[in-house]
């Protein structure tokens, strides 16, 4: 439980990541009331989390929280809170915040080099450079073809946004309807079956929730055509990763470009790796070089807010 802090206590921000000491470098001088803590691994941080009021972390072990007895409030670096949220020993109590918002340039860029990838056959290109082959064959353009984007959140509305500048029909499919200017069609998940036979491009960018785990399964498989790709870059559990297996092995689609899976580290035994018509990434699609100025806006409002006890006006806020 945490408590309530002493007249003169001063208040105290452990920073859990692998960049803490650029968001203390950023903050102490704006906020000298505080004590911040910079630790880039758990193993550092010892009996600093008994006396933690504040967290800013991506993930952190139950462990430490179960000894966090201070805790009020933790700013996630990250969009999805599973990793925290999950946490068995994180009391109700404790105020969650999350980064929404700030990884739409990164993922839309990611989502644009992977279509380029796959349509134009780019991963057998680097496997004749290595075998010093000079094959050469017509380049299929992303012009013209039609896509999909499940969700259109603020990362689906950056990927519809940029794949408009390369000539793309952006099909929006997503629970709530609204206008969003580089979406051509909107539609809501009810009716996505009825277009899947004409996209080219399939791309995942929902969170995992009961209504979404394995959303893509073989009946959506086998209503794209051969021709089609799919990308996730959502989360592993959208995808029944068996089906998703089957069907390009039997060419139901062409291919496919995966950042998330059901279980990550992807293990060195999966069936992707071994597949010529698939692309793995390791989960790098809302990371940035960038990534600690994207998020500190958030962060530093959102540390004002709290010290001045606005705690339920915190930019996004998770009820839970």
């Amino acid at each position: 439980m945490a408590h309530r802090l002493g007249e003169h206590e001063p208040t105290c921000l452990l920073i859990l990541d692998d960049s803490a000491d650029d968001y203390k470098t950023a903050l102490e001088k704006e906020f000298p009331e505080v004590v911040i803590h910079a630790c880039t691994i758990e193993t550092s941080v010892g009996s600093l989390i008994e006396r933690t009021d504040i967290l800013f972390t991506g993930k952190i072990s139950d462990e430490l929280i179960s000894r966090a007895s201070r805790l009020k409030w933790i700013q996630a670096k990250t969009t999805g809170l599973d990793a925290l949220v999950n946490l068995p020993s994180l009391p109700k109590e404790v105020l969650l915040t999350s980064a929404r918002g700030i990884h739409g340039p990164q993922m839309s860029e990611m989502v644009i080099l992977l279509m380029l990838s796959l349509n134009r056959s780019f991963q057998r290109v680097i496997r004749n450079q290595d075998q010093k082959l000079w094959h050469r064959w017509p380049q299929r353009l992303l012009r013209g073809k039609k896509v999909g984007i499940l969700g259109v959140g603020v990362v689906g509305e950056a990927i519809a946004a940029k794949c408009k500048v390369f000539g793309m029909t952006v099909y929006g499919i997503d629970r709530v309807k609204r206008d969003v200017e580089a979406v051509d069609v909107f539609l809501g998940p009810e009716e996505m079956a009825g277009i899947l036979g004409d996209l080219d491009f399939l791309i995942i960018a929902v969170p995992s929730t009961p209504q979404t785990q394995r959303m893509i399964d073989a009946a959506v498989l086998s209503a794209m055509k051969p021709a089609a790709f799919l990308l996730n870059l959502g989360r592993g559990e959208v995808i029944d990763e068996e089906a998703l297996i089957e069907g390009l092995k039997n060419k139901t689609i062409a291919g496919a470009a995966l950042d998330t899976f059901q279980k990550e580290p992807l293990p060195p035994d999966h069936p992707f790796w071994e597949m010529h018509n698939v692309i793995i990434t390791p989960h790098i699609g809302g990371f940035s070089d960038i990534y600690v100025e994207q998020v500190l806006p958030i962060f530093r409002e959102n540390l004002r807010r709290f010290l001045l006890g606005e705690r339920r006006n915190l930019i996004n806020f998770i009820e839970r």
